[in-house]
């Protein structure tokens, strides 16, 4: 075997332990070091069980519940094993109709509702797994909820309020409201 074919063998296999095996566990063991809940997956519990994570959307239907922002990945719910846009521009015909069936979705679960609807409760994200939505997404599905949970408005906003995040360090993104936590928040209140 010529040195130089050795060598290469030889650094192939020292870079794939370095930085296949040795540096992928010191970040991981440093992750969940520092920051054991989010490492875990930033998994939120009820009664000790997971339902989810604080990170990943996921699918809300029932009219009790604040909806989520609709998900690229399938059809009825958010799939974290396959994160991914919808690719649709503003021109394309499956992306409009996509729309109208969703408006078409809200409005059926509150036919009183007159407001505008919110694009982010009817348009899908890059990722197609946001947990958040806008507090105007939240605002247009309060009376909603508030009403088929036999809870005042007041205390509903104010959940609302309890989990809207402003933006990051002041400037960064938009304040934004986490669906999935609201939506625990709602049964405990409910109880």
């Amino acid at each position: 075997m010529s040195t130089l074919l050795r060598n290469a063998i030889v650094l192939l296999l020292l870079l794939t332990a370095v930085t296949g095996v040795a540096y992928p566990a010191v970040v991981g063991g440093l992750g969940h070091l520092l920051f054991p809940h989010e490492a875990g997956g930033s998994i939120v519990e009820r009664d000790g069980k997971p339902v989810g994570s604080s990170l990943i959307g996921q699918s809300f239907t029932d009219p009790r519940y604040f909806w989520s922002r609709p998900s690229a990945t399938t059809p009825t719910s958010n799939n974290g094993a396959s994160s991914s846009p919808s690719n649709q521009g503003p021109t394309n015909p499956a992306l409009t109709d996509a729309v109208k069936q969703r408006i078409a979705a809200l409005q059926s679960a509150d036919p009183g509702n007159q407001a505008p609807v919110p694009v982010d409760l009817v348009t899908a994200s890059g990722s197609g797994l946001d947990p958040e939505i806008s507090p105007a997404a939240a605002e247009y599905q309060l009376a909603r909820v508030a009403r088929l949970r036999g809870l005042a408005q007041a205390k509903v906003r104010e959940l609302v309020a309890a989990h809207t995040q402003g933006r990051q360090f002041g400037v960064l993104g938009e304040p934004r409201v986490n669906v999935v936590q609201l939506n625990l928040a709602l049964d405990r209140a409910s109880r």
